[in-house]
């Protein structure tokens, strides 16, 4: 079957039987129908403190042949309760953008997805597009503002803020706003990102609080005056309508599993052009109500893990217990040259050759002190000479791997994977950030192109290095780094497969998001608003003649 027919076949329990065991009460859940449910943010307060286990699965550098790390995440978390730990899946909510552009729907497959699949691909509960909303309610009182005479003397030319839409459209990178006359206001230049790289989305996944939310919104550097004096978002006073907008989204979404075990689902950044983390109270509910939490990062490692440690982490306070690297042999070959119209062929040079991708991902996750394990997603073309060749070189850097078997058994298949997360979570924990916070902004960025990318040097011009210092001098010199950057490979050229090394990081473009409290560098071409491809996902998507939704996974 596939996964949309198993989906459709599940058994799933009402959403109050799914918070029981969790020990939420009625009361704490708002009920969307009869299989999801948002958690009221003050639910766990009257719960006794957890030592819970917080699990990252991440992957190597992704390719066209795929690595499952959502799938992996879902399986191994119903692999955790399968051997009788109490276990939650956090992840991120899928963005339209990528459901009807190239990527699909985001909520596991096979016999490992979370469900009701439809709902969580399209629209959810709103939560996304109560961010677009609030991003765009700024936008308009920022042209609203400058309408009724400008009293902050905002200069037009230097309107930071963009709108935002959850949908790829290139068309609208770069517009003119405010035509048609005096009556619209003055015309200027302006564009949309995709609402995963909104600051607000960043800033919705790493709030505390509602009060936390209203102070970072408050803080959102929008334009600058022609003195380039800075204007805060909190100067229009659009921090508090902003959060009026947000305070039913920011109550993390329950779900569950194919088999019945909960799943929490929050916020949405992509890990390419934003931090790649679900959001920050998604995760502490987690930790208070579960004794595993286990969690994705967007991309391979060196984007969405690395964001994880060094910008989540850091922000929250949150402590990782062990790192879950994804692989599938497919991918390893893809990595090692091989075409994939020919992946189903038997290739043990390229499982090898491709394994350096691998060894550059656990090398990078070992420098922040964490255990890892390899989670091999078993396809079926797999052969027993790729695999033993996998092993033995994994074996060779001291790290084991794990076949794992969820997309086609659910839990049962991550049984193994779980048994050895168990050991090594419960093992010495020696985490730290890769950079300190009082470092310069350059050494941090230079830090993570030369440990994490294996570059020689970053490449920055003079009005690069002067913007970064002027962002020092402003008092955001503390701020970590969010690089966004093809996630294809550890240079800027996404054909650059494998391990690269001996290349440098150009900086096209750096970025203050005052409110999220980090700086995005903007490195090679990468576009914050994505277009579709020649022939894109929602050329094939319909409802059959039962009224069913056909081609979103």
């Amino acid at each position: 079957m596939s996964d949309i027919e198993i989906a459709r076949k599940a058994n799933k329990k009402n959403i109050k039987e799914i918070a029981i065991k969790l020990n939420l009460e009625e009361n704490d859940l708002r009920p969307y129908g009869h299989y999801i449910a948002k958690i009221d943010n003050n639910s766990t307060q009257r719960l006794p403190k957890k030592e819970s286990k917080l699990i990252l699965v991440t992957a190597i550098s992704p390719t066209p042949a795929g690595e499952g790390k959502t799938t992996t995440s879902v399986g191994l978390s119903d692999g955790l309760c399968k051997i009788g730990k109490q276990s939650i899946v956090c992840l991120r909510e899928p963005s339209l953008g990528p459901s009807f552009g190239m990527k699909g729907g985001a909520a596991g497959g096979g016999y490992a997805q979370v469900v009701p699949m439809e709902h969580i691909n399209l629209h959810f509960t709103g939560d996304f597009h109560a961010i677009t909303s609030a991003n765009n309610l700024l936008a308009s009182l920022i042209d609203n503002h400058i309408y009724w005479g400008n009293k902050l003397g905002i200069d037009v030319r230097r309107v930071s803020w963009k709108r935002c839409l959850d949908l790829n459209d290139r068309a609208l990178r770069e517009i003119t706003v405010n035509l048609g006359g005096v009556a619209n206001g003055y015309p200027r230049q302006d564009g949309f990102n995709i609402t995963v790289a909104s600051e607000v989305m960043a800033i919705f996944c790493l709030a505390n609080d509602l009060k936390d939310l209203e102070r970072r919104l408050g803080n959102i550097t929008v334009a600058y005056t022609r003195e380039k004096k800075a204007i805060f978002a909190k100067d229009l006073k659009a921090e508090g309508p902003m959060t009026v907008l947000l305070k039913q989204a920011l109550m993390p979404n329950l779900v569950q599993t194919l088999e019945n075990n909960p799943a929490i689902i929050h916020g949405g950044p992509f890990a390419n052009i934003a931090h790649g983390c679900n959001s920050v109270i998604a995760t502490k509910t987690s930790l208070q109500l579960s004794d595993y939490v286990v969690t994705e990062a967007g991309f391979g490692a060196d984007l969405g893990a690395e964001k994880f440690f060094d910008i989540k982490c850091r922000k929250s306070g949150l402590t990782p217990s062990a790192v879950v690297l994804v692989a599938t042999i497919r991918a390893l070959k893809m990595h090692g040259g091989v075409a994939k119209a020919n992946l189903s062929n038997e290739n043990v040079e390229a499982v090898k050759s491709g394994i350096s991708n691998l060894k550059r991902h656990v090398s990078n996750i070992k420098k922040f002190g964490l255990p890892v394990v390899i989670a091999i997603n078993h396809f079926v073309a797999d052969t027993e000479n790729e695999m033993q060749a996998l092993q033995e070189e994994c074996k060779s850097i001291g790290v084991e791997t794990v076949p794992c078997y969820h997309w086609a058994k659910g839990g049962e298949g991550t049984v193994e994977l779980a048994k050895k997360v168990v050991e090594i979570a419960n093992g010495i924990n020696t985490f730290k950030y890769l950079y300190e916070d009082k470092i310069s902004l350059l050494e941090k960025i230079k830090t993570i192109a030369t440990e994490i990318y294996d570059a020689d040097d970053v490449i920055a011009d003079s009005k690069i290095r002067d913007q970064l210092k002027q962002f020092e001098e402003n008092g955001y010199g503390d701020f970590p780094i969010c690089i966004a950057k093809t996630q294809y490979s550890f240079s800027t050229d996404p054909t650059l497969k494998g391990a690269p090394s001996n290349h440098s990081i150009p900086i096209r473009e750096v970025r203050l998001s005052s409110g999220a409290e980090f700086i995005v560098v903007v490195c090679g071409e990468i576009m914050t608003m994505p277009g579709l491809p020649s022939v894109p996902a929602a050329n094939s998507i319909f409802l059959n003649d039962e009224g069913e939704i056909e081609g979103l996974f």
